[in-house]
């Protein structure tokens, strides 16, 4: 989950420097969504001492 956030980061970076505004403000919204979400289930997964989802 950490590693779409910061993808998303990047293309907001790249979109913002190249002008386009909308884009990137999305891209940025996402980012963020990505990052709480796998930060929420870190915890989750660390307070019930599981070391991550099954694979």
């Amino acid at each position: 989950m950490f590693n779409w956030a910061v993808v998303f980061l990047i293309i907001a970076i790249i979109a913002g420097v190249l002008g386009f505004g909308g884009i990137a403000g999305t891209a940025v919204d996402l980012a963020k969504i990505a990052f709480f979400i796998g930060l929420i289930l870190a915890l989750v997964f660390w307070l019930s001492g599981r070391r991550g989802p099954p694979r």
